[in-house]
């Protein structure tokens, strides 16, 4: 595996606990790119406990919201492990900044890897947790890997449909695309004969007055002390331009109505991406045979980032998933 220089120190945008032990990991997938995670064990935990991968949201780093839904399912009972995807953060990947349907796929999976290995672990009850943009890539995960026995998503995007379609499918048209890929393709082309790739920006800043709410959403966490960090993509310079190309073409939820193993997805009927998880929940039961152990979960006045931190309104429904999931890992 290549060698990461992890931060030692507690760098995260929540408090640590006392009632669990923190250690930092690495781990590597199919590809030979090593991840870095958090790895967070119940406090005088004996035995083989059930154990929880956590990543997201899209563009964020395991020391915001990923690794506070980590430490809390740490302190009800689960091993659990934040990691930082492939090309981002802490983890390793070149070129940086990158996202990539399969590979993010993979980098689930690749935790499963590691986790199903580990003496404190047992390898049958393994769940996984995808917040935004990773929740959609939990669901493809959860598709694909009939090791993992429960998925939760939390405030879920459908990266494919939102890279091909534009927000709330303003863009659903062929014409549309077609000129998005002409320019993702010249950006291509004078990236390669720079030999640089330029980044897109973050979250934007300052915030114009006439800009959307959920981007106001999303500067309030991101560009403040609420939830900002200096490794974050979503708080700095974003994606590179061409980062996330492959997903117009990749649609990451076509077989997501063959999941057999328990799904919950939560969301917060307020916010502008609630349409996402409404829509894939409805594809997800569509037709299928194992429709009975999914449930959508929809949370009133609650938005997008409500779900990364609990918005000051303790809205993640953290009971609701340790019973979830305690059910679905024995």
């Amino acid at each position: 595996m290549t060698q990461l220089h992890l931060t030692e120190e507690w760098d995260k945008i929540f408090p640590k606990s006392d009632k669990v032990t923190h250690r930092k990991v690495t781990f590597h997938n199919r590809y030979g790119i090593t991840l870095a995670a958090d790895l967070y064990t119940p406090a005088n935990a004996e035995g083989k406990l059930p154990a929880i991968a956590v990543s997201g949201p899209f563009g964020a780093v395991k020391e915001q919201a990923s690794g506070l839904y980590a430490q809390t399912m740490a302190e009800r009972g689960f091993l659990t492990m934040a990691f930082d995807p492939s090309f981002t953060g802490e983890s390793g990947g070149e070129p940086r900044y990158m996202a990539s349907p399969d590979i993010n796929t993979e980098d689930f999976q690749a935790a499963v890897d590691f986790l199903s290995v580990q003496e404190n672990v047992d390898p049958d009850r393994i769940g996984i947790i995808g917040i935004c943009g990773w929740g959609g890539l939990a669901l493809n995960a959860a598709a694909l890997d009939t090791r993992i026995k429960a998925t939760v998503t939390s405030t879920m995007y459908d990266m494919s449909r939102v890279n091909a379609n534009g927000y709330f499918d303003g863009e659903n048209s062929e014409e549309q695309r077609f000129e998005k890929r002409k320019a993702l393709n010249l950006q291509r082309t004078e990236e390669y004969k720079s030999g640089t790739y330029v980044r897109g920006g973050g979250v934007v800043d300052p915030l114009p007055e006439d800009a959307p709410f959920f981007v106001k959403d999303y500067h309030d966490y991101y560009k403040t002390s609420r939830g900002y960090h200096p490794r974050s993509l979503n708080s700095n310079e974003g994606w590179n331009i061409t980062g996330c190309m492959s997903f117009l073409n990749m649609p990451i939820l076509h077989y997501s109505n063959e999941i057999r193993s328990a799904v919950l997805m939560i969301h917060g009927e307020k916010a502008h991406s609630c349409y996402f998880s409404k829509d894939a929940f409805a594809h997800m039961v569509e037709g299928s045979s194992y429709g009975e152990n999914k449930e959508l979960m929809l949370l009133p006045d609650m938005v997008h980032t409500d779900l990364y931190d609990g918005g000051g309104k303790n809205a993640i429904p953290f009971d609701r998933m340790t019973e979830f999931f305690r059910k679905n890992l024995k």
